[in-house]
């Protein structure tokens, strides 16, 4: 029996969007939906649309893709790219792989699965199976779609069975328009208003319950979280929250809780008047079923690191990532706690020059000044051949002189030659003093040493 094909999905993604400006966010949004109706919004700065519409109206994928760059560039919005594929799992990989070049990225229907097959399975965004496969010799998505359906559930769920349906090109959830359904917001008025948190946290705890088995009612459950607070004054805080797996009724009293906290005497200065929840993000609840491994550690390291991130700010919080790129300060991406990584370069494609793993533990964010004298005194440079002026013997920097016991490199770069304003060349060392601490050197073409970082 021939399996129905998967819906064809248009990924529109503004690249250089910050994250964390929402609001500035929603003009675009609005654009969008005036070229074509049934926008989801992925994240700020990502949105999906269902192409059968603008497809036929605007006669093509490319031609739709065009409209769309054009429309949002006249709007304002800084580098648009477009990514077309079989599903929107596919359709978001393939607009990460365009360029300011080549801003729109068109899968051939049906190619979905060869189009993923190399990608490497951390696009899954699983942290289990992220750690898991490629221990068992499964790097890319193509030998995780090999696997028996079976072996997957048996090992790992629905959940397993839902990524890899995934790393298929068999992504079969629908675009879902912004805008949730009236019916699933869940709202209470406060007469008298309440000044206490515990007592708003009490008073919500039955709006709570209902707002997640409402959902479960439609076998959704709540992804994200939008929490709307307003005070007796008109003042007004919004805050998106995010969960691992799904909010259940403590999870959703929580975030109201830090919510008011972090606010009080602050932004809001009178007692509270309105509580509104609304699902922003929603999921089919089957795919969040615990897997074999359970996710309660995972959700009470979320619930610490969001109620730490309500404290400090949206941007006080951040997990590391590691992109692509050649020098380390342009691999490490850090993103706020919650939010999805958006790699601004893929890590899957070549990096010539490119430093192996092990990586550095320490990597500098600005590289620091450095000196490599030889037995002579002088520093140590290289030639056009690669020829060392002599054998480094000494690492000089702001903390002292230290010997060097070893060395290796060097290991020459030389990017975008294509480029005149950002040519670069330079050679890579590593070096380990006599205090057998580990250095990740670099020798630019003026002449000058920097470390890029320490191996701890």
């Amino acid at each position: 029996m021939t399996e129905p094909p998967v819906p064809r999905c248009l990924i529109v993604w503004l690249s250089e969007w910050p994250e964390a400006e929402q609001r500035l966010f929603d003009p675009f949004i609005a654009k969008l939906e005036a070229l074509a109706p049934g926008v989801q919004q992925i994240r700020p700065g990502l949105m999906a649309v269902r192409t059968r519409g603008p497809v036929r109206y605007y006669g093509g994928e490319q031609a739709t893709a065009r409209v769309f760059i054009d429309g949002l560039a006249a709007h304002g919005a800084p580098d648009v790219r477009v990514g077309v594929a079989d599903g929107v799992f596919a359709a978001q990989q393939a607009v990460y792989a365009t360029s300011p070049d080549a801003p729109v990225l068109v899968v051939p229907e049906g190619g979905s699965a060869q189009f993923l097959a190399p990608l490497p399975v951390a696009v899954l965004e699983d942290d289990e199976l992220s750690w898991l496969l490629p221990q068992l010799g499964v790097r890319c998505l193509g030998d995780f779609a090999a696997l028996g359906q079976r072996s997957v559930r048996d090992r790992f769920g629905e959940r397993g069975v839902y990524l890899h349906s995934l790393a298929s090109g068999r992504d079969e959830t629908p675009v879902v328009p912004r805008v949730p359904p009236s019916q699933l917001a869940s709202q209470i008025d406060f007469e008298p208003p309440l000044a206490r948190t515990d007592q708003i946290a009490f008073s919500i705890r039955q709006m709570a319950d209902g707002f997640v088995n409402r959902l479960l009612e439609h076998h959704l459950v709540c992804t994200e979280l939008g929490v709307v607070i307003v005070t007796e004054r008109d003042e007004v805080i919004e805050r998106v929250w995010l969960h691992p797996e799904a909010f259940d009724a403590r999870a959703v009293i929580d975030r109201v809780r830090w919510q008011v906290e972090a606010a009080a005497g602050v932004t809001i200065t009178a007692p509270v008047a309105l509580v509104r929840l609304e699902p922003v993000g929603v999921d089919a609840a089957y795919r969040h079923e615990p897997g074999l491994l359970g996710a309660a550690s995972d959700e009470r390291v979320h619930d610490t690191l969001s109620l730490v991130q309500s404290m400090l700010g949206h941007e006080g919080v951040v997990t590391a990532t590691i992109g692509g790129g050649r020098w380390l300060a342009e691999r490490t991406v850090l993103t706020p706690w919650g939010d999805k990584a958006a790699v601004p370069q893929p890590v899957d494609r070549p990096w010539p020059g490119q430093l192996p793993a092990p990586l550095p533990s320490v990597v500098f964010p600005v590289p620091r000044r450095v000196n490599v004298l030889a037995a002579a005194g002088g520093s140590v440079q290289v030639n056009e051949r690669g020829t060392l002026s002599g054998s480094p013997q000494v690492l000089v920097d702001d903390y002292g002189r230290r010997r060097i016991e070893g060395w290796a490199g060097p290991w020459p770069i030389d990017e975008r030659a294509w480029d005149p304003a950002r040519h670069r060349r330079a050679c890579r060392f590593q070096a380990v003093d006599d205090t057998q601490g580990a250095w990740l050197l670099f020798l630019d073409e003026g002449g000058s040493w920097w470390a890029e970082g320490r191996y701890d």
